[in-house]
């Protein structure tokens, strides 16, 4: 008797992508804090899902947009009913949220609306850093700031409410490959300016040689800086001029400095 003929077995890189799409379609974040629920409730990009507050917070959050239908709690059992980490300042005020689309590279990238400025970090994990860096790119009109999906901080609720609000508005694209994704930027006509404390050109200096490029600043950890592969792959690398030996300014000081000096000169996408 004949068998049926048995399924090919799917490779394991298949299997896991597999299992990250049904992970990521079930992913849901808690946004904290008046400010960063009250910015995420004004977002029609936003998918809310549960909205949590205390009476006094729904008095400060009021009106709210229509349809939306709070949890009234007690405040002494606030943290019990929604699962924030211990220290975090919520306000009395919580929001259950899906994570927000931005579309690809090339979308944020070409965006017509933005200016061609683009803020790269590599490996840079701390929430903390990550949301300070998003609201120095809004300030300065960057059209988004990439990161790898791995060693990479991920949109939660400590980074929305350092973010202030940007996060609702700023684009934070996570990538599958840092290197592979400036390298797209190369070919739609970016310059990848790689900031390292080792660079023999200043910030300064290089962009003045580059009036009006579309840049894409890359940034990295504090301590390890950029990996090696990184490094390769920037077109340019500069440091920022310090006035003595004190060291190195925080990764997000470092962002704010760089994307005021890159803000100055209007840039333009240059053909590929």
């Amino acid at each position: 008797m004949n068998q049926p003929p048995r399924k090919a077995k799917k490779p394991a890189w298949v299997i896991d992508k597999e299992r990250a799409r049904r992970a990521a379609a079930t992913e849901t974040v808690w946004l904290f804090g008046l400010h960063a629920v009250r910015d995420a409730l004004a977002n029609p990009a936003r998918e809310k899902l549960r909205l949590v507050v205390t009476r006094n917070a729904l008095d400060r959050l009021d009106p709210l947009p229509e349809g939306t239908r709070p949890e009234i709690v007690d405040a002494r059992v606030f943290d019990k009913t929604v699962p924030l980490a211990p220290e975090s300042v919520h306000q009395g005020a919580a929001l259950e949220v899906r994570p927000l689309k931005w579309g690809t590279l090339d979308d944020v990238a070409l965006a017509a609306d933005r200016r061609p400025l683009i803020v790269a970090l590599d490996r840079v994990t701390d929430p903390h850093n990550v949301g300070a860096i998003l609201r120095s790119a809004e300030v300065f009109g960057a059209a988004a700031v990439i990161a790898p999906h791995r060693h990479s901080a991920p949109e939660t609720g400590a980074l929305a409410k350092t973010a202030s609000g940007a996060l609702e508005r700023q684009p934070y694209l996570r990538v599958g490959n840092l290197a592979e994704a400036l390298m797209r930027l190369q070919d739609l006509g970016y310059t990848v300016l790689g900031l390292d404390g080792t660079a023999t050109e200043t910030l300064p200096e290089v962009l003045d040689e580059l009036p009006g490029r579309a840049l894409c600043i890359v940034l990295g950890a504090e301590g390890p800086g950029l990996r090696e592969r990184t490094l390769d792959t920037c077109d340019r690398l500069a440091r920022i001029p310090y006035a003595s030996d004190f060291g190195s300014l925080n990764v997000s000081n470092a962002a704010a400095v760089a994307l005021y000096a890159a803000s100055q000169n209007p840039a333009r996408l240059s053909q590929p």
